[in-house]
């Protein structure tokens, strides 16, 4: 089939000559015969491609593959700023700029452009304080002013503290920093800075624990190992959403996690707490009946229980378990609880024996862990473990849904659903005896089911605890238990004011008095607010 096109081509006008108004109307004509051409060209192509019988152009729709899936709504965290353009916290000084412009020019206001900068120098002040001599013979000297503790500001103390606990510089690089800049200082000099006089510190450090004990419904803990006094240590991490804290001992027992609960408490208590702890953990019966029987329940220090576990011929027994290590940790329990310490807590923990005291949970991401590591040689074994794993990873999908909206239908579902996961037969002789392993932890892996608000894992734990591994590496361990304590306290410090949003530069200036620097309240009182109901 032949079609014919016929063009008619006119000869341009003569444009030299027209008008403004009139070169307008001429380029709106041949805009408008343009498109016109446009179109029936586009339906002379779709006219000749109909009678060929060729397919019109396909529908394809755009692949998805460059935008990814969809964001998952997160629901913003009250407290929390979020991301958009960068605001200084300081006051910004202003300063005009002008520009090299001609005569006649007219002026349209200023364009601001924001730059931040840090000015490190060193600053040298001699007090010269007053000396007078009363009537009555007694010197009188002109007080330094607040903060000044030493040869060295409190700004410079700041520096230090943050850069060595927040920042994670070491020692000798801090002192090569501060001479770079012109400070005279010697690396025992900055020892001192970040060891001596901190009792305010630790006595704070103290005093957060106890607020996040007596107010959190949860706490989540971890250990990892440390080196003091070029021994081989633990430090064990304690926290929740609201606070951290740290404590680096030399065992990693039960007795030391109970007596790291105590939160700087020595006393021991036989109350109604310590003697079903004792029962639970198959303590004699005679012996808790003396312990019961006796009038004397409190105890103040380790010298005093010994000596009455002694009196009442408890240290002579031979039996299991250990009546004096059960009656120690029973006791360690019944001090905790008398200071209102995990009255309605959860401790979740990764299945460590020796967080399992009170309410415990497990970690299901540390659960799932066991199956993931199993070898599977065959076929067979990976499906089944494959298998396993989704249950296990839908299981905890559907009671994170279910932290949102508890009921009880639901409640009853996902323990069957839990039933149905580890009560299997899969043939894998190592799976299986895996998940009746698992299985016998029932109760503590649902323990979302009667307490929705506590959390599924230990994430936070090991989030929180990498400041101290970071610190073993770069500066490997600590040689006098004031450096242990100092080091401890300042990291947990640091991390509590994160999740407080205060920022950890502002919290220092406030303790180091440092002049014009906002007043940051005690974080324990902090923590007591946000326990508050609103």
């Amino acid at each position: 089939m032949l079609v014919r096109f016929n063009l008619t081509v006119t000869a341009p006008p003569e444009i030299s000559g027209l008008s403004n108004s009139d070169l307008q109307r001429l380029v709106l004509k041949l805009l408008s015969e343009n498109a016109e051409q446009k179109r029936a060209i586009a339906e002379l192509r779709e006219e000749i491609a109909r009678l060929k019988g060729l397919k019109g152009r396909p529908d394809i729709k755009p692949s998805g593959m460059e935008t990814g899936p969809a964001p998952r709504s997160r629901v913003k965290r009250a407290g929390r700023r979020g991301r958009g353009a960068v605001t200084p916290r300081v006051s910004i000084e202003e300063m005009i700029l002008p520009a090299a412009v001609p005569p006649g020019s007219r002026f349209k206001g200023y364009e601001d452009f924001v730059v931040q900068d840090v000015v490190l120098r060193v600053r040298a002040i001699r007090y010269r304080r007053e000396r007078w001599v009363t009537p009555d013979g007694r010197t009188v000297i002109a007080p330094l002013p607040r903060g000044v503790t030493g040869h060295f500001g409190p700004e410079l103390h700041r520096f230090v503290l943050a850069q060595y606990h927040q920042g994670q510089v070491t020692v000798p690089r801090l002192v090569d920093q501060l001479r770079a800049i012109g400070v005279a200082i010697s690396k025992r000099q900055v020892m001192r800075l970040l060891i001596a006089g901190q009792d305010d510190f630790l006595a704070e450090a103290r005093d957060v624990l106890r607020a996040g004990l007596r107010t959190g419904s949860w706490i989540t803990v971890d250990d990892t190992g440390a080196r003091h006094k070029a021994s081989n240590g633990f430090c064990t991490q304690i926290g929740n959403d609201d606070f951290a804290w740290f404590g680096t001992t030399g065992s990693k027992s039960r007795l030391n996690f109970l007596d790291l609960l105590r939160a700087g408490y020595t006393d021991y208590v036989v109350n109604d707490a310590a003697l079903s702890y004792m029962r639970e953990r198959a303590l004699a019966g005679p012996v808790i009946a003396r312990l019961a029987a006796h009038p004397d329940k409190q105890f103040a220090d380790p010298a005093a229980w010994q000596a009455h576990l002694a009196q009442l011929g408890i240290t002579a027994c031979t039996i299991t378990p250990d009546p004096v290590q059960v009656a120690t940790e029973g006791a360690l329990w019944g001090s905790i609880r008398s200071h209102d310490f995990l009255r309605e807590g959860v401790i979740v923990s990764d299945g460590a024996g020796q967080f399992a005291v009170g309410q415990h949970a497990l970690c299901w991401v540390h659960a799932e862990r066991l199956v993931h590591k199993l070898d599977a040689f065959t076929d067979h074994q990976r499906a089944a473990q494959q298998h396993v794993r989704s249950l296990i990873w839908q299981c905890y999908a559907d009671l994170k849904d279910y932290r949102t909206t508890p009921t009880p239908w639901r409640r009853v579902q996902l323990r069957a659903r839990f039933d149905y996961i580890f009560c299997r037969h899969t043939g894998y002789v190592s799976l299986d005896r895996l998940l009746r392993r698992l299985h016998a932890n029932k109760a503590e892996l649902l323990a979302v089911l009667d307490h929705p608000d506590i959390p599924l894992h230990t994430n936070g734990s090991e989030n929180d605890i990498r400041c101290q591994v970071t610190k073993r590496k770069v500066s490997g361990g600590t040689r006098s238990d004031v450096g242990r304590d100092c080091r401890d306290a300042f990291l947990g410090l640091a991390k509590t004011c994160a999740k407080l949003g205060v920022a950890f530069w502002d919290y220092l200036g406030s303790r180091l008095a440092i002049p014009g620097q906002p007043i940051v309240p005690n974080l324990a009182h902090l923590i007591n607010q946000r326990a508050q109901p609103a």
